[in-house]
């Protein structure tokens, strides 16, 4: 893999990880609401998320799923409904008493397992590495180095850049994370949620 190539992937990919979406949303929501840690948590769960991916389509079952109306179907609605829950359960928590920690008004939250499954449950992410694979390897060269390379540089972009959203999320923490303002906050991004389960549930893929 050329230098060149290499720069114009790293690129593409960077501008796809900075464009808000589900994962910046979650990652941000932790960070917010049970600080930075858990932000870097749930960064790290997209990040591998993104490792599957890559896998699955360097094996080509990524290419066999999205051409597969259930499985698609499958992956689509369990990423909506998962979302869903997501949403609800932090509109749920906002109703908690106003002084009580995160930990105590949302149970079992688990930031970096959530952030993983997040990543794995949005349809549109796993027809991107589809479509953005291909675009990057060159056949008349060994495929799996340039896979290897390709997976390893995704990380090394997507972390840093969901993290980054994590560690400014944090700054907002002492702010938003009491009484009403806690409150507002969980429903905003509860709404957030519900809004992404929609669009994830009428998603369709190009003909």
């Amino acid at each position: 893999m050329t230098w060149a190539v290499w720069s114009v992937y790293v690129f593409t990919y960077a501008l796809v990880c900075l464009t808000p979406g589900p994962a910046v949303l979650f990652v941000t929501s932790q960070s917010a609401w049970r600080g930075r840690s858990a932000g870097v948590r749930a960064a790290a769960g997209i990040a591998t998320a993104n490792i599957v991916f890559w896998i699955l389509s360097a094996l080509g079952l990524a290419a066999a799923i999205a051409a597969s109306q259930a499985a698609f179907m499958a992956l689509k609605w369990g990423g909506a409904v998962y979302l869903a829950w997501l949403g609800v359960r932090a509109i749920a928590g906002s109703f908690g008493p106003a002084d009580a920690s995160p930990l105590e008004t949302s149970v079992n939250l688990h930031p970096y397992r959530d952030g993983l499954f997040v990543g794995l449950s949005n349809p549109k992410g796993m027809l991107f590495f589809v479509a953005l694979l291909p675009q990057f390897i060159d056949p008349a060269k060994p495929a799996l180095a340039q896979i290897l390379i390709l997976a390893a540089t995704s990380v090394l972009v997507d972390f840093p850049i969901n993290a980054g959203y994590a560690l400014a999320a944090g700054r907002l923490r002492g702010l938003l994370n009491h009484g009403g303002a806690k409150r507002w906050l969980e429903r905003g991004v509860g709404g957030a949620f519900l809004s992404l389960a929609a669009a994830t549930a009428l998603y369709r893929r190009a003909a």
